[in-house]
């Protein structure tokens, strides 16, 4: 490579981003030009940025290393989206994610922008081992209650998998009617990767759902509160009164029923 000084500062960019070796950004640091050390300053800061995101992860990756340790190689994370809207299906997710993958910015669902979900919705759909989805319908929630309701989501999405799982992280829940080893971990789609991937797939294929399902009702505006209550959807609620996607057994819809 010829020279700094004989490079203009878009070759030098160039140059840079195909070469950022500390030789390379030392001699860029301390070229007299401003842009040049502006280019090396931003690279630097860029590659902090990519360091410091992959230690989280790597944080996000406690449980699963002690696990991969101990021979448990396919972990399926496991989260729920949904349990406490007043309307629609809860969804869970299974998710195998394999020991290398490029996630970057993977969190707890709730963490996330919706953009940024739908970003990492379709990354984690091609990077993991497997996946699937499984829910639990309204008519399911009122005749069994919500959290055993979740858990049948929940076993429905480990049912779903193709690819049998040695071991679950499941969000602060056991599955008893699972028969593999298990750990509920609280908080989990805080601190387990697994459990995040498994987050995010189970809150954007609700939210899509509830937004589709918009269309038969549409003067519940389910496409904007995805069945939570509210003071919108209650105020529909008390007018209307429930539609067969509300969860009858939740109070807020049983009491606007009675009261029609």
């Amino acid at each position: 490579m010829e020279p700094l000084s004989q490079m203009n500062v878009k070759e030098i960019e160039i140059a840079l981003y195909k070469d950022p070796s500390p030789q390379m950004l030392d001699a860029c640091q301390n070229d007299p030009r401003q842009g040049v050390r502006r280019l090396a300053e931003r690279l630097i800061k860029q590659k902090q940025a990519l360091s410091q995101e992959d230690a989280r992860i790597q944080q996000l990756l406690v449980e699963e290393k002690k696990l991969w340790q101990n021979g448990f190689l396919l972990i399926a994370g496991i989260d729920e989206a949904g349990r406490g809207p007043l309307a629609g299906p809860v969804v869970a997710a299974a998710c195998i994610l394999p020991t290398r993958f490029n996630l970057p910015g993977l969190n707890d669902s709730k963490a996330l922008t919706e953009s940024r979900r739908e970003k990492l919705f379709t990354k984690i759909q091609t990077q993991a081992i497997d996946y699937a989805i499984g829910s639990a319908e309204p008519a399911e929630i009122d005749a069994l209650n919500i959290l055993q309701a979740t858990k049948l989501a929940m076993k429905r999405a480990v049912e779903g998998l193709t690819v049998r799982p040695h071991y679950l992280l499941i969000d602060a829940l056991t599955l008893p009617a699972v028969n593999l080893p298990q750990f509920p971990l609280v908080r989990g789609d805080q601190l387990s990767a697994s459990i995040a991937a498994a987050s995010i797939l189970a809150k954007v294929t609700r939210d899509r759902l509830m937004t589709e399902l918009d269309t038969l009702y549409p003067e519940y505006t389910f496409a904007k509160n995805k069945g939570y209550g509210t003071s919108d959807h209650m105020k529909v609620l008390r007018r209307l009164g429930p539609c067969p996607l509300h969860r009858r057994s939740f109070a807020p819809v049983k009491q606007e029923s009675s009261a029609l």
